[in-house]
C-alpha cells in the first residue's frame, strides 16, 4: 500500500505547523520549506481545512493555523480525510470490478482487515507524538524557519 502525495503532504504541513504553535505559517512558506509545488499544497492546505485540521486566513496577516491541539489530532483520522481512495485492489470499487472470483475469493476479507489494523494502529497515535522538544529544534534547523 502506498498512501498519496497529497497525504504524505497533508502530514508535512501539519508537522510543520506543530513545530510552529505560536504563529501562522503562509503557504509559500510551507512550499518553500519543503521544495514542494505552492498550487498542491494549497489543495492540501484546502483539504485539511474542510477537515477541520487547520484554520486559513487570507490576506496580508494571514496564514495556516492548527485548529486544534497536536493531541486532539489522530493520525488516522487524517489519513482517512487526506485519502481519496482505499481502493486497496480491483473488486474493492463495485461500479468497476470485474474480478470473476469475487463472490468466493478470501482475500477482500483480508485485505479490508488489514486496512483497517493500519489505520486502527495509526489512530493510537496523535501528531503530539511526533512532535518532540528534543526534534524540534532540529526541525527547525532542517527548514530553515
Amino acid at each position: 500500500m502506498q498512501l498519496t502525495v497529497h497525504t504524505d503532504y497533508a502530514l508535512r504541513v501539519l508537522l510543520y505547523l506543530a513545530h510552529f504553535p505560536d504563529r501562522r505559517a503562509g503557504t509559500e512558506e510551507i512550499s518553500r520549506a519543503y521544495g514542494i509545488s505552492k498550487n498542491h499544497l494549497v489543495r492540501v492546505v484546502q483539504t485539511l481545512g474542510e477537515a477541520g485540521f487547520v484554520e486559513v486566513t487570507v490576506g496580508r496577516s494571514g496564514g495556516v493555523a492548527l485548529s486544534r491541539a497536536p493531541e486532539a489530532i489522530r493520525l488516522g483520522e487524517v489519513i482517512r480525510a487526506a485519502e481519496a481512495s482505499f481502493r486497496l485492489v480491483e473488486c474493492h470499487d463495485k461500479s468497476s470490478n470485474t474480478c470473476p472470483i469475487v463472490r468466493v475469493c478470501g482475500l477482500r476479507g483480508l485485505l479490508d482487515n488489514a486496512l483497517e489494523a493500519f489505520l486502527g494502529d495509526l489512530d493510537r497515535h496523535t501528531l503530539a507524538d511526533l512532535v518532540k522538544p528534543k526534534s524540534q529544534e532540529k526541525f527547525i534547523q532542517l527548514l530553515g524557519g
